[in-house]
């Protein structure tokens, strides 16, 4: 009995032997991943003064540039300040959290039309006082002032000149 039983061991360890590894059963990880989010009312801002250039005369192309440190306007060529009360452009914020903010202003320049007609003028150089981070406190308002520059052409036709530009509040 002992010899047919030793060819019947030895071809069941073969088959052990030539079988394909077994593979681990997938493991679910400890703690299980979590997911999240933190939702937050946006910074609110307001407008509270339009930037106002005053009323200009023109004899050649020229400037004129307010400077929102100081609420100056300064003009340059054949632009002359002949009244008005020019003013930077003035907002106020308010951030739902406390930090830094960053204020973003205009890159690119934007165009004034005149009021009922096609004549333009731009208006660049984008600038805020101060520095555009501001540290602020949680839901309590801060304000800033944008401040540009006026292109004015030679000749530049008599009227009314409007046009809009955004400012953004960035927030943590």
């Amino acid at each position: 009995m002992s010899l047919r039983f030793l060819p019947l061991l030895s071809a069941g360890l073969l088959s052990i032997a030539t079988a394909a590894p077994l593979s681990a059963a997938p493991k679910a990880a400890v703690p299980p991943a979590r997911a999240s989010v933190d939702i937050r009312k946006a910074t609110q801002v307001r407008l509270l003064n339009d930037l106002n250039f005053g009323y200009l005369s023109v004899t050649t192309a020229g400037t004129a540039v307010m400077n929102p440190n100081t609420d100056a306007l300064t003009t340059t060529g054949g632009v002359v300040k002949i009244g008005g009360n020019p003013y930077s452009a003035l907002f106020e914020g308010v951030s739902p959290v406390k930090g830094v903010v960053i204020v973003r202003i205009p890159k690119n320049p934007i165009t004034l039309v005149r009021v009922g007609g096609t004549e333009t003028m731009t208006v660049s150089n984008w600038t805020v006082d101060g520095s555009n981070s501001r540290n602020v406190n949680s839901k309590e308002p801060f304000d800033f002032k944008v401040g540009a520059t006026l292109f004015v052409n030679a000749n530049q036709v008599e009227g009314v000149y409007a046009g809009t530009f955004t400012v953004d509040v960035q927030y943590p």
